[in-house]
């Protein structure tokens, strides 16, 4: 989310809005993923860099940090995170915009992307487009979760499938974004740059048991599902999914569980 993912989804409104609070429960590790990212773009004579999809501003202030002489612009659609990534970056410029509709008023030196371009319905075709809005030598950075088959979106779909609301939530489950494998993403990008790093990482994360899974997941993977149920159904909902996350994820004996999170990640020069 980062980079966080909001400003994605048509069809989230202020009701809806996503919840930094939420999102920010687990900021060090999500931020890592940034920060692994970050070390793959060498640093160069950076002007001008983007930051999509800038969630809350964890991101972005790793983007300020980095290039303290450039001008650092967050993207993204909700309000919320972005009052919140104000406060966090002062020194960078945000800006309220769907990044699926996003174009930059002059050519960027970098393009940064932390778990948001997953959300697209076609971020592959997405993603070439950003290329086009790079400058010569310029480099656009990316990554996106890779944890559609794991047990805990596994558990998400069997839940969604398997109660009242499955009307609802069934087209939700069928529309998650699946990620194509790493030669996929190398064999669209490489004719169209001059260098490509790619590759793929799995996080473990210590959590405290199913309770710790589900809070991580209220703050981005479940908000689709929750989105559409009541407050009583989203209830019954994290209840069905917690008895299935207890039955996923068995506790190690210091009574943690451990939540594998892969995520795929490219950097590439134009």
């Amino acid at each position: 989310m980062s980079a966080a993912p909001a400003g994605a989804i048509d069809e989230r409104n202020a009701a809806n809005d996503w919840n930094s609070a939420l999102y920010l429960k687990f900021e060090a590790e999500r931020t890592r993923a940034a920060r692994d990212l970050l070390a793959h773009v060498p640093y160069c004579d950076t002007r001008l860099v983007f930051d999509l999809g800038c969630g809350p501003g964890n991101s972005t202030r790793l983007l300020a940090m980095s290039f303290p002489g450039a001008d650092i612009i967050g993207i993204d659609k909700s309000d919320n995170m972005l009052s919140v990534a104000r406060a966090c970056t002062p020194t960078a410029t945000f800006i309220k915009e769907d990044i699926a509709r996003w174009r930059p008023s002059e050519p960027a030196d970098l393009i940064f992307a932390n778990a948001a371009l997953h959300f697209l319905p076609d971020h592959r075709r997405f993603m070439t487009r950003l290329l086009s809005y790079l400058r010569p030598g310029g480099r656009l950075a990316v990554q996106m979760p890779n944890n559609t088959h794991e047990l805990s979106h596994a558990a998400m779909r069997m839940v969604a499938a398997d109660g009242p609301w499955a009307p609802r939530l069934l087209p939700v489950a069928k529309s998650i974004m699946v990620l194509g494998p790493l030669e996929e993403y190398y064999n669209l990008l490489a004719p169209l740059c001059s260098t490509i790093d790619i590759w793929q990482t799995v996080y473990v994360h210590p959590l405290d048991g199913p309770d710790g899974v589900v809070e991580w997941f209220e703050g981005s993977g479940l908000r689709p599902f929750l989105d559409l149920l009541d407050q009583h159904e989203r209830v019954e909902f994290l209840a069905r999914y917690r008895e299935r996350l207890a039955q996923a994820y068995p506790r190690q004996p210091d009574g943690k569980v451990l939540l594998r999170y892969p995520r795929l990640f490219f950097a590439l020069q134009k």
